[in-house]
């Protein structure tokens, strides 16, 4: 059985706890080095690198629906935060840098989230989408990763989306960010938007640097270990040229892995590295 930590010992501890993680997860920031993106234009950038949409509500969750009408509520006052951004050259986004005081004015709702390792609902609950779809698109560019953290289990299937698997960005605040630091020549512009079922970013710039990036999956396996089901894929990038349409190049990015928290679908090779699922 895994040790527990003080705060779930003594819950009364876990405001303080929140309170001092934040406090040094913003102060290294400040202290880091780096230039953070938060300037934003009303102007559009010339250029569309990338485009993607998803569903806003999923209902193979198990819960009521209306944490999916909250977890919307909360996305959309997050997209006011980093809508129109503007990710110069040598700049770092950082989501929270960017989502902080999201909620100063109007409170989040309560969302689904994962909670020591439970699916519940808390204030904020959701935001995990946007960073999803945040990362979804930064792999399309020549932007470099600083960091991400996938999720370590999947509780439900996801919902039909153009990601391969394993693109995935959990965030929580003090704890886990989404960064990416423009290391060339151009500008990015982040755009969000929403129709009635659908959220939609884009990912513009100032040049045409004459490339697009496709995003694909390499090997994936499914394993049983010690009772429990888990995933592990590669995640690759290739590069196309725009003028010809071919390959320029392809890179493995990372190698997902996580736990599935639900039955896969029938017929799925699951090889055996531990105990037997139950």
């Amino acid at each position: 059985m895994p040790r527990k930590r003080i705060t779930q010992i003594f819950p009364w501890l876990l405001p303080l706890r929140i309170w001092q993680r934040r406090f040094c997860f913003y102060t290294r920031m400040r202290l880091d080095g780096n230039r953070y993106a938060v300037g934003k234009s009303e102007t559009t950038l010339p250029y569309q690198l990338f485009e993607t949409s998803c569903p806003l509500y999923n209902r193979e969750t198990g819960f009521d629906m209306v944490y999916q009408g909250n977890k919307v509520f909360n996305l959309k006052l997050a997209a006011a935060t980093l809508d129109k951004v503007i990710i110069g050259p040598n700049e770092t986004f950082s989501f929270w840098k960017l989502v902080r005081y999201a909620d100063r004015d109007i409170p989040y709702k309560d969302g689904l989230t994962v909670v020591d390792g439970k699916l519940t609902t808390t204030s904020g609950g959701g935001l995990c989408q946007m960073s999803n779809l945040l990362f979804w698109m930064f792999i399309h560019t020549p932007l470099t990763v600083v960091e991400r953290h996938g999720h370590g289990i999947k509780d439900f299937p996801e919902p039909p989306s153009d990601a391969p698997m394993g693109v995935d960005a959990t965030v929580s605040e003090g704890w886990l960010d989404l960064k990416v630091k423009n290391e060339t020549e151009m500008s990015f512009q982040i755009s969000i938007t929403f129709d009635e079922d659908h959220i939609i970013g884009r990912l513009l710039t100032d040049q045409d640097n004459g490339q697009l990036y496709e995003v694909i999956n390499g090997e994936t396996l499914y394993y049983c270990k010690n009772n429990k089901v888990y995933e592990e894929v590669d995640v690759k990038q290739k590069t196309i040229l725009t003028a010809t349409g071919a390959y320029a190049s392809e890179k493995l990015l990372y190698r997902n892995k996580c736990e599935i928290g639900y039955p896969l679908p029938e017929g799925t090779d699951i090889v055996e590295k531990g105990a037997k699922a139950k």
